[in-house]
């Protein structure tokens, strides 16, 4: 799968593929920004290397912020852009840049192929670059006089760096000591668990030590089955509230996530004094980052969390499996009484107008199929979502991790075409979907199945929160909110869905929700559902 949005230099690229004789597939964008996030959902979803090229200098620019969200989710993406031809480039002529340069922020590796011999050898390096743990996205600049170039060329054959990285035993043995001494541990399941498809490892070990399970702060895969009664869901990313639960805790375990990407400072260290630090990662940077880890682990999820299990058990055995059995039963209730409280809140306001975002979740949730892909850029809409939406598989959730928002629409688009089989429902802030819905053109011409939901409450939300925060921190009144609103003139989402060649509905009472739902579900095409939302 190759997504693109070509020009001059891109040229003799898309002449090689006119004739047919190559199996890519390419798949037109109309914006740069949204053929990079078609690129990251694809490459998620399917697991693949994805290739995306883009135009010189503004284009890739234009690229950059859903590049930022594919490198912090670990895409692995070969992204190419073509570039002048040298014999013109000391001209600095119209449109040049150092592309390289210019990506080397966003990627694992990022370079200019200069000769044609040297071509085989650069997209080799990049993928196997890529695709090496941990993963993530990768840049080439193509001149246009390489790409026009002809010759006999060596493709030779790629090279994949095994994946299954086993952690050093002292080291779990070392965790598996603090986890088995621990009176109220707590897991972390982060993205890692989802890329090496450990959820079932990542299950049995919570089963084991009786543990809750968080999802990661940004997490943009589910990492732990949602139905799952040791499943907590999600903290929210600020510090204060962070400490909150961590205080009930003894010994924090990290599996695959990070510590801890916040939203905002705080005087407020979200980590308590004496709690045990324990982190597992395929990335060693990201261990012991930011606090220091008693068991530092480098090492796949998959292959690694099966030799802790081991070590657990010949520790857990007699007497403890008592507590344990105790410690799991209680923490069982206790996630079961604060998800039907959750539920009862979404029932209680679901009588409201506008319709409340925590109604409007679970009505959503409701409705959508056993094998349901929902893709969540809904921002401040979302609260609950990760415990009221069932994702009970790797495959089954993709979320903003970078934070750059524009990236759930065509990232949708992407998810679908890597997974045709399974429904795709997009959940979308307004504010969101206004910087890349040009997504809409490229869901309609390639056929592409997905049900967008937009949460339309005409107003970023989630920087009025953040200034109510300022102020309140302040110790002032309620403030202002200057360019912030999205109401004169409010945005018709139906009409610029039609303009694009989808068919979309406004909706504003639950009952026609689900009847758009369930219209859009059956429909063999893309469908855009505009749901006014209230502003709680």
């Amino acid at each position: 799968m190759l997504f693109g949005n070509p020009g001059t230099t891109e040229l003799p690229l898309m002449d090689a593929l006119r004739d047919g004789g190559t199996r890519l597939r390419y798949v037109l964008g109309l914006q740069e920004a949204a053929v990079m996030a078609m690129a990251d959902g694809y490459a998620q979803a399917s697991g693949r290397l994805c290739a995306v090229n883009v135009h010189v200098a503004p284009g890739l620019g234009n690229a950059l912020g859903m590049l930022y969200d594919a490198q912090k989710a670990g895409a692995p993406l070969l992204v190419t852009a073509g570039q002048h031809d040298a014999s013109f480039v000391l001209s600095e002529p119209i449109l040049w840049a150092d592309l390289p340069r210019i990506a080397r922020p966003f990627v694992k590796w990022s370079t200019e192929v200069h000769r044609l011999a040297d071509l085989p050898t650069a997209v080799h390096r990049a993928a196997k670059t890529a695709l090496a743990p941990p993963t993530g996205p990768v840049f080439l600049s193509l001149p246009a006089d390489v790409l026009n170039s002809e010759g006999e060329l060596d493709l030779g054959e790629p090279t994949r760096v095994g994946a299954g990285i086993r952690g050093d035993r002292q080291a779990i043995a070392k965790a598996a000591e603090a986890l088995a001494s621990a009176e109220r541990p707590v897991l972390v399941a982060g993205d890692g668990v989802a890329q090496s498809s450990a959820l079932a490892e990542m299950v049995e070990l919570a089963e084991l030590l009786g543990a809750p399970v968080y999802a990661e702060f940004v997490p943009s895969r589910a990492s732990f089955p949602s139905s799952h009664p040791l499943f907590a869901g999600s903290m929210q990313r600020l510090a204060p509230q962070v400490r909150k639960i961590l205080e009930r805790h003894d010994v924090l375990f990290s599996v695959g996530g990070d510590l801890f990407a916040l939203s905002l400072p705080s005087d407020v260290d979200p980590i308590p004094p004496g709690l045990t630090i324990l982190h597992l990662d395929t990335d060693p940077w990201e261990v012991g980052k930011n606090y220091t880890a008693r068991a530092a682990i480098f090492g796949d999820p998959k292959a690694t969390l099966p030799d802790l299990i081991e070590e657990l058990r010949e520790r857990l055995g007699g007497a403890r499996q008592a507590s344990v059995r105790a410690r799991r039963e209680q923490m069982q209730s206790a996630i079961a009484a604060e998800r039907t409280k959750l539920k009862e809140k979404a029932r209680s306001v679901a009588a409201q107008t506008p319709i409340h975002p925590l109604a409007l979740i679970d009505t959503i949730a409701e409705l959508l199929p056993a094998d349901t892909v929902v893709v969540d850029e809904a921002i401040s809409s979302s609260v609950g979502l990760r415990s009221l939406v069932r994702s009970d598989d790797p495959q089954s959730f993709f979320g903003l991790r970078g934070g750059g928002i524009g990236w759930g629409l065509p990232a949708a688009v992407g998810v679908k075409l890597a997974l045709p089989s399974r429904p795709v429902v997009a959940l979308i802030g307004d504010g969101s979907v206004l910087y890349t819905i040009q997504a809409l053109w490229t869901a309609a011409h390639e056929r592409v199945a997905v049900v967008s939901v937009i949460f339309n409450n005409a107003e970023y939300r989630i920087l009025k929160q953040r200034l109510d925060l300022f102020h309140t921190a302040q110790g002032e009144g309620g403030p202002r909110y200057v360019g912030m609103d999205l109401t004169d003139p409010p945005v018709d989402f139906v009409s610029l869905a039609r303009g694009f060649g989808v068919d979309g509905e406004r909706v504003t009472t639950l009952a026609e929700v689900r009847e758009a739902l369930a219209a859009g579900l059956a429909a063999n095409a893309p469908r855009l559902i505009d749901v006014v939302i209230g502003r709680p």
